[in-house]
This record gives C-alpha cells, sequence and structure tokens, in this order.
C-alpha cells in the first residue's frame, strides 16, 4: 500500500505565510517530497507596504496585489482559497467553510492581525481601515466620491499616529492638493513611537510641509456620518469630518484567541526561538499573531520586515524537523527603516544610509522591488516602472 505523502499546511497567506511556502518549495528533500498547502480565504497576495501607492495612482492593484495563483504557478505549493473557520490543536487538523477538514503533518500558523476593534460610538459604522486591498478600494471609492462633489473643502480625519497614519496622511495631502483639510489625532504626545529619531524628523517636516493638523493627547469620543467628537484635556470638541480613518493598532483574530496555546497576556501566540510553539513541536507560528524576541530577548514589531526573515527560518525549520536536521533559532537582522511620505518623497534610516526626499524614494522603491515574492513578478513590476514614465510621455507629446 503506497504511503500518503506528508502534508504541510500554512495558515494564512501573508508575508509570513506565503514567503514561507515559497522557502520550502525551494528546499531539496531527503526523501518524498511533502505536500505544501497554502491556505487563505482570499485570491491575492498584498503587498502593504505599497499599498499607500494606490492611493496616489503611483502603483496599480496588480503590481501591490498579485494572485496568489500567479505567484504559486510552477510550484510545488498548492493554493486552498477557503476561511479556516477552526483548529483542532491536537490532531493537527484544519476546518474549513467549503471543504472537508485537513490534516496535516507540519502546521504553520501565519494568520496576521487584523485591525483593532474599538467600541467608541460610531467607529464601526463611519470610520475605515487602511489594511487590506478591499480597504484601499473603499477609500479611493470614496475619495473619487468626494472629490467630484461640490466642496470647496475635503476634511480628512486619520486616527492614528503611527505609520500607518503618518505614510496615508501624506499621501492624501498630495492628491488632495489645495482642497485637502487634513487633521492627525493621536492619544499619545508625538509620531512614530519607536522610530529613528532621522525619520521622525523627516516626518514631521513632511506634515508641516503639508499643512496636516496634529492633535497629540487626544481620545475619540465618538464617529458621526460627517463629524468626529475628540477629547482633550477635559474639553469636548465636535469637528466636520468628511472622511475619518482608522489606523489605531493591530489585534489577533478571534480563530486564534480560542486556540488552546500558550498566549501572552496581549492574546499573541507564545513561540520558541525556533518558531515552534511551545508544547507543540510540530506547530509553527510566525507574523503579527505572536510575540517574538530577538536574541537579547527584545520584543520584535508586528512588521513585514521581521515577518519576512521570520519566513526563512520558519521554512528552514519546518524542513529540518522533517528531514532529522538541527533546528535554528531566529536571529533578527535589523535592516533599517523606509516611509513613503508622500509622492516621490521617503525618508529612509539603516546599513549606513539616512536619506529623505527623491533619494529616499527611490532606495524604498529598488528595496521593495527586490522584497516582491517572486521573480516573474519583480521582473513585470520593474519593467512597468521603468516603461511607465516613457508611454506616458509618448501619450502627452501626441
Amino acid at each position: 500500500m503506497q504511503q500518503q505523502p506528508l502534508r504541510i499546511g500554512i495558515l494564512g497567506g501573508g508575508f509570513g505565510g506565503l514567503y514561507t511556502a515559497l522557502r520550502l518549495n525551494e528546499l531539496v528533500w531527503d526523501g518524498p517530497r511533502p505536500e505544501i498547502v497554502l491556505i487563505d480565504k482570499s485570491d491575492r497576495f498584498v503587498f502593504s507596504p505599497l499599498l499607500y501607492e494606490l492611493v496616489t495612482g503611483e502603483m496599480q492593484a496588480w503590481e501591490v496585489a498579485p494572485p496568489y495563483e500567479e505567484l504559486l504557478a510552477n510550484t510545488g505549493v498548492t493554493l486552498i482559497k477557503d476561511e479556516i473557520t477552526g483548529i483542532d490543536v491536537e490532531s493537527q487538523t484544519v476546518q474549513l467553510a467549503a471543504r472537508s477538514p485537513l490534516k496535516c503533518d507540519r502546521l504553520i500558523l501565519a494568520l496576521g492581525g487584523n485591525t483593532r476593534p474599538s467600541d467608541i460610538p460610531g467607529v464601526k459604522e463611519h470610520a475605515l481601515p487602511f489594511r487590506t486591498l478591499t480597504d484601499a478600494h473603499r477609500l479611493q471609492q470614496r475619495l473619487r466620491h468626494l472629490e467630484q462633489s461640490d466642496r470647496e473643502e475635503i476634511r480628512v480625519v486619520i486616527v492614528g499616529g503611527g505609520y500607518t497614519g503618518v505614510e496615508l496622511g501624506c499621501k492624501l495631502a498630495d492628491r488632495l492638493g489645495k482642497r485637502g483639510r487634513i487633521r492627525l489625532v493621536d492619544r499619545g504626545s508625538e509620531i512614530l513611537k519607536g522610530s529613528p529619531d532621522f525619520n521622525r524628523e523627516a516626518a514631521k517636516q513632511a506634515l508641516s510641509d503639508r499643512q496636516i493638523w496634529l492633535d497629540f493627547d487626544t481620545e475619540i469620543e465618538a464617529v458621526q456620518a460627517e463629524a468626529i467628537t475628540l477629547l482633550y484635556k477635559g474639553q469636548v470638541d465636535t469637528i466636520s469630518a468628511d472622511l475619518v480613518l482608522w489606523t489605531v493598532g493591530t489585534a489577533v483574530g478571534e480563530l486564534i484567541q480560542n486556540l488552546p496555546l500558550p498566549k501572552t497576556a496581549q492574546g499573541r501566540v507564545q513561540v520558541e526561538p525556533t518558531l515552534q510553539v511551545p508544547g507543540f513541536p510540530t506547530f509553527f507560528a510566525l507574523g503579527d499573531a505572536t510575540d517574538c524576541t530577538d536574541a537579547t530577548g527584545q520584543l520584535l514589531p508586528a512588521t513585514g520586515q521581521v515577518a519576512l526573515q521570520q519566513a526563512d527560518f520558519c521554512g528552514w525549520n519546518v524542513w529540518a524537523s522533517l528531514n532529522d536536521r538541527p533546528l535554528l533559532p531566529f536571529r533578527y537582522q535589523p535592516l533599517g527603516e523606509m516611509l513613503s511620505l508622500g509622492v516621490d518623497a521617503a525618508t529612509l534610516t539603516g546599513l549606513g544610509l539616512k536619506l529623505t526626499g527623491s533619494p529616499a524614494y527611490l532606495a524604498r522603491r529598488l528595496a521593495y522591488l527586490y522584497r516582491l515574492p517572486t521573480l516573474q513578478h519583480q521582473l513585470t513590476v520593474g519593467l512597468n516602472w521603468l516603461t511607465r514614465p516613457l508611454l506616458k510621455g509618448l501619450v502627452q507629446n501626441n
């Protein structure tokens, strides 16, 4: 009787999941090649650091969010487009909404996080998040409606002074131009906490140049259809807002919350240096849903850069666990930080460089081009970047 091949189930197709799948596909197996299954409810991978470029039309959706089928073509990875409804940790079985349960010999949890929910009145009904391709499309639709209206001013309030809030604010300011009236609201006392001073100062200057108003030490009391209520030092003020964007924090999804796995006080899954879940040697986890520390014990941020590096180690360690090889402890290598600060502008620190403006914008573009998931997609996008200005010039001259 022929033995069934081993199966590796990767739950979630974000940075952690997709890049782990591609890493596993590259490795040479000692015995029969296991079945590698990637499960995600979406049909597209989203390269989230470039999602802002959709707001200004600097990039197109196919560049930022290529289909999984395109990325996984000619690989040994099987895509299952379905919603994960449950996970039986003991039997390593994944329950799916539209097909039979899938039993796996190794499970990799890479479901990522969601925009942190809020019980503030009106947030769910009237504020837009900005995390997914669907969010970007909804924002585009709303912006087109506002731009086509007879409003002299388009009033935008962005809640959250982190990376998403700052980058989104600069992009919106450049798109809306003189019609834009943009306000950034944060409960803290500064933007970009934890960011290098050089990047933070560049971001402050970019916000100032675009006349984006900053409200620090300010809480949100309520969001209405065309207004937002703020609380500052005990004083409540309701201001008009045509658009409210909610960019506050990341939360673990309900599915992960219900798993009987060791978790931190914040509800994230604990992992060992090998990215295995303590007590479950065949269960690996990475990305936003985990609390991962570096070699010094310092908690690492939930960023794409961390997830990308985790994916390399996770792929190797899953391979090693099935080939009787030693597993490697995750070692994070900080490569610096890049932020988009509007059209054709950015800031960058890392690897001995400190850049702002157009040079940083170009360096950021090239760095992310290199990080796109497959060589084929890199070449296609890179060629489009080279030819698009030429085609635009030909159209303008005719």
